[in-house]
């Protein structure tokens, strides 16, 4: 019983065994061949070819071409033309030749500012050999510029250390690095540059104010914290105090009053909730230019970060932009990356946004530029629930302080950012 069985097993591995076609092999043995020159030309050739600039190709090719010319026709001068120009090559060579043996730290004294500050960063150069290092050139990228500065001779053991300062004019992300050495010829025919420390990644967050004096957003809630504001029936107990026309009877403290002989009444603390709604509009089309929008987003970190600093809800919004509240640093973070969309969403989009994201909210404050007009402030107003205080600060460059109305929605207009707070001061009134 057991042949049978094994038997064809035993065809069948010498199937397997069986060589593939001559075709079949040649062409595996081509894609392996090619695989290795591929390799080969990636670590070892295209290096040394990468050092040769383009003017230094314009070069080489010129002398290529007159050394074949003047051997083919026998002309002496096109000969002696290829060797001046082969001489510059082999010049420029010289200066490339040889490997650095740097050890570069790149630190930045704070990796988050705010517009207008320097990022101020060192770059350290040491010599990590135990031989002369020859003067070399360091670069270093900070967005799409590159700046440059000389490292002196070095000896073993030794260090060159550079302090820079990064201004900053509007807000983004700013890609500071790599630090690259560079050596090269002076006329520019070779360079050859060596990587040494990565990029790394500076926020320049949109500045923003203190607004001192706006108490908008809150509800009264027996569940909410006690305020300083006093009442004379909530939960928060805060004193008693003597009896006055129209208190309520329920809240005489009869103990009090038998001991004193005149009636006493407890005194309460108002417990509110604030939950705010910072809604963003960054809509293109409600933007006259781009100082506009810069205000519009300085105006949106403001109340938000506020929000935050006075430890109560917040919900920040903007159209195609999820804004987290976690820490401060995580919602500037946010708010430096927030550009402008064109037609994603409406005004009215962006109040039901509102509404369904934050449906217990006490306040919803819409940032727009100076191109909303008042149907769609007017919309965006309607999907808010009622009850809910609604403010649309409107962002004008260079304009003034202006409050108006606009059906239940109070409208702000600002020209500057120092200006928010007391904007603000016009709504709490």
């Amino acid at each position: 019983m057991t042949e049978p069985q094994t038997a064809p097993r035993r065809r069948r591995a010498r199937l397997r065994r069986r060589p593939l076609p001559r075709a079949a092999n040649l062409r595996e043995k081509a894609a392996r061949v090619l695989r290795r020159i591929r390799i080969l030309y990636r670590r070892r050739i295209a290096p040394v070819l990468g050092v040769v600039s383009p003017v230094g190709w314009a070069v080489a090719g010129g002398a290529l071409v007159c050394a074949i010319g003047g051997v083919t026709l026998n002309v002496a001068e096109l000969t002696m033309i290829a060797v001046v120009l082969a001489v510059p090559l082999l010049v420029a060579a010289v200066f490339v030749l040889g490997r650095a043996s740097y050890r570069v730290t790149m630190d930045l004294s704070s990796r988050r500012v705010v517009v207008g500050e320097r990022a101020i960063g060192r770059v350290e150069v040491a010599n990590a050999s135990s031989r002369m290092m020859l003067p070399s050139r360091i670069e270093l990228a900070v967005g799409t510029a590159t700046a440059q500065f000389l490292v002196p001779r070095l000896g073993p053991d030794h260090s060159h250390e550079e302090l820079f300062a990064i201004p900053t004019r509007r807000r983004t992300v700013l890609k500071v690095g790599p630090v690259r050495s560079v050596r090269d010829d002076p006329l520019g025919l070779m360079r050859r540059q060596v990587t040494w420390a990565r990029s790394q990644e500076v926020f320049v967050h949109p500045r923003t104010v203190r607004l001192e004096g706006f108490d908008t957003g809150y509800l009264r809630d027996l569940e909410g914290t006690p305020s300083s504001a006093l009442s004379s029936s909530d939960i928060a107990f805060h004193a008693l105090r003597a009896y006055q026309s129209g208190d309520d009877l329920r809240h005489v403290h009869w103990k009090t009053t038998a001991r004193t002989g005149s009636l006493m009444v407890r005194q309460f603390e108002e417990t509110r909730r604030s939950h705010i709604v910072v809604a963003l509009a960054n809509d293109a089309t409600h933007y006259a230019h781009e100082e506009e929008f810069e205000l519009a987003v300085s105006v949106a970190a403001s109340l938000s970060s506020q929000t935050l600093r006075e430890e109560k809800d917040l919900t920040p919004l903007s159209i195609g932009n999820h804004l987290h509240v976690d820490t401060y640093r995580r919602l500037m973070d946010d708010y430096t990356v927030v550009e402008v969309v064109r037609g994603r969403a409406t005004l009215r989009d962006l109040g039901r946004s509102a509404a369904d994201t934050a449906p217990s909210a006490s306040a919803v404050i819409f940032v727009v530029g100076s191109g909303a007009t008042p149907a769609e402030l007017m919309a965006a107003g309607t999907q808010i629930p009622p009850g809910v205080g609604t403010v649309a600060i409107r962002c004008a460059d260079q304009e003034s302080v202006r409050r108006s109305a606009i059906g239940t929605l109070d409208l702000v207009t600002v020209g500057q950012l120092d200006q928010l707070s007391r904007a603000l001061r016009t709504v709490s009134r």
